[in-house]
């Protein structure tokens, strides 16, 4: 393997340095090796879950266009285990602005470094182009942490929301974005963009926001985002996630809800933590399916238009059925 100043030219194992192709480096999964560290075990992950094997024609011809258009899904990417319901549904997720985030979440296994201002430019162009090939109905653009650009990257989230509607109009888009460092002009750069669903997620309840997420992130920080683009385009529907399974207490996940819902957060989604490597936070307890429905009851009760809850659930799972009101078919799901 080539090198440069002794870092490898590729991606290595996880936890070690390695060179991108644009030529600046990066921790792969995010999260440095801890020399000593010894995991948290919890036991056997519970039958509920383990996913099913993706299949269907529509799966099978969406996984043939990514194929031969060499395309990039967050969907493969991320391995997520709901990637034949949600493609033979007509749902996916694309991710923008790279692979490389300049924040390292200690729950996230996205490769951790800085881009110094890289873009790719043909980005929105190709975009579109994905999303028409691949008969979207519904898509969520995604992104990591951009902090090494001057609006966090909001400007070039907004062009590929415009190229998409502009290629297919009857396209729905969500926007799962950073939170811009609470720069709310930008936060409104995002919004104006002609998307459907704008969405930040909190991740967590406050008192585990440090060390679950990275020092720049902050619980008030992604409540003041969403609250400013509900009030700047109240026609748009805000959304937020959490993970549960990291050690919050129930009253901590329903003080959470009602602080989301004070500041008009429409849409809540509920799933599992998994732990992607050892180098990230251990699970702490793994949530039974009749606890994720106990918490989206009372998220109903609330006042919120959804929460899709489940151990399976990802923030972008099933989205285009949200509301919908039966937990995106999870089960038998609480009356509407």
């Amino acid at each position: 393997m080539s090198t440069f100043k002794g870092i490898p030219i590729a991606r290595g194992t996880s936890g070690q340095k390695y060179v991108t192709e644009q030529g600046f480096t990066a921790i792969r999964d995010g999260i440095k090796r801890s020399a000593g560290a010894e995991p948290l075990v919890v036991g056997r992950k519970p039958k509920w879950l383990r996913a099913r094997m993706p299949a269907g024609a529509r799966f099978d011809s969406v996984r043939g266009i990514v194929r031969e258009h060499r395309l990039s899904t967050v969907c493969e990417e991320a391995k997520c285990p709901n990637i034949g319901e949600c493609w033979n549904a007509g749902t996916a997720t694309l991710m923008l602005m790279g692979a490389v985030c300049t924040r390292a979440c200690r729950f996230c296994a996205v490769d951790t470094g800085n881009p110094r201002g890289w873009l790719d430019v043909d980005e929105p162009g190709n975009t579109a182009r994905t999303v028409e090939l691949m008969g979207l109905r519904y898509v969520v653009l995604t992104s990591v942490n951009r902090d090494d650009l001057d609006d966090g990257g909001a400007g070039h989230f907004a062009a590929c929301v415009r190229a998409i509607k502009q290629a297919s109009p009857s396209t729905a888009v969500e926007a799962l974005t950073p939170d811009f460092q609470g720069v709310l002009s930008d936060v409104e750069t995002v919004v104006d963009s002609g998307l459907e669903v704008f969405a930040q997620n909190v991740e967590t309840v406050r008192r585990l926001t440090h060390p679950v997420r990275d020092p720049r992130a902050g619980y008030e920080r992604t409540l003041s985002v969403l609250e400013h683009a509900k009030r700047h385009r109240p026609g748009v529907l805000t959304k937020t996630s959490l993970m549960l399974g990291l050690g919050e207490r129930d009253e901590e996940v329903v003080e959470t809800m009602r602080d989301l819902r004070a500041i008009g957060c429409d849409i809540l989604t509920l799933g599992q933590y998994l732990r992607p490597t050892l180098n990230h936070l251990p699970v702490a307890r793994y949530v039974s399916p009749d606890e994720f429905d106990a918490y989206r009851r009372h998220a109903l009760e609330l006042g919120f238009l959804e929460c899709v809850s489940g151990p399976m659930v990802r923030s972008s799972y099933r989205a285009e059925r949200a509301l919908e009101k039966n937990n995106c078919g999870l089960g038998e799901g609480v009356p509407g």
